[in-house]
């Protein structure tokens, strides 16, 4: 880790993720950066790739430890997930278990009451976190909230950063933010409700969120303000959405 972090001082240039996954022994590592006002996790760098599907069901479902740290500022520590109490995350562990993930600890980037992102860190077989790891990753996180923090303000954090922050060229959830705003327009509520209609959808269709956001802004799909299962209205599904296609909705190929 002492390696790691004087790449970060020094801007190195290699893999960020598989460089502090190697340093703390993990399974895996993800580094998300907030964003927006509605501080929309956005991924930065993620290790191996099992790290970015954890991180986008988190996302999806919008629960899970990387959101109960942002929401509380401080690290939620369960690296062994078969010890959580199912009604904690009930959304979340079944799926988490299902792609391998073992245990998770999340760790906030900020501070006081300033969130700038997460340090996401997926725990090996064993079910453990030693202190020793516990350490070098809380290292890790404020040494990435110091950067972020330092930032020269010009969209570029400068060489402080080198290869553990280079800016996304453009973002991830994009158009995440796009059906949200769709969504608002169309049932005319708050963006904070649009995204928990789009969250529902994407659950109750077992897709990614991005991948149903994307159906939304390609106007594949619109949502409508009826929610009856009951009503045959012939413009809607039932379940409060409308399918804007020639032919029926497929949900496993996100192309309508």
């Amino acid at each position: 880790m002492a390696d790691v972090l004087r790449s970060l001082r020094l801007g190195g240039r290699g893999d960020p993720a598989r460089a502090c996954a190697l340093a703390l022994g993990a399974e895996g590592v993800a580094l998300s950066l907030l964003v927006g006002s509605g501080r929309t996790p956005e991924p930065l760098w993620c290790h191996p790739e099992v790290s970015a599907r954890f991180e986008e069901l988190q996302f999806t479902l919008g629960e899970g430890p990387g959101p109960d740290a942002v929401r509380t500022g401080s690290p939620v520590m369960e690296p062994d997930l078969d010890r959580v109490r199912p009604d904690r995350w009930p959304a979340l562990l079944p799926p988490a278990r299902d792609m391998g993930v073992h245990g998770v600890c999340c760790f906030p980037l900020g501070i006081g009451a300033i969130r700038v992102g997460v340090l996401t860190v997926l725990c090996d077989g064993d079910r453990t976190m030693s202190v020793q790891q516990s350490t070098d990753a809380t290292a890790l996180a404020a040494a990435l909230t110091g950067a972020l923090l330092n930032g020269n303000g010009d969209g570029n954090s400068g060489p402080v950063l080198g290869m553990f922050l280079d800016r996304p060229t453009g973002l991830h959830r994009a158009a995440v933010h796009q059906a949200t705003g769709m969504i608002s327009v169309q049932l005319g509520v708050t963006m904070e409700e649009s995204l928990l209609r789009l969250r529902a959808h994407a659950y109750s269709s077992e897709r990614p969120l991005g991948e149903v956001a994307d159906d939304v802004v390609a106007r594949r799909l619109r949502f409508s303000d009826n929610d009856d299962s009951s009503d045959d209205d012939n413009s809607g599904n039932g379940n409060g959405f409308d399918d804007d296609t020639n032919g029926p909705y497929s949900p496993g190929d996100g192309k309508g």
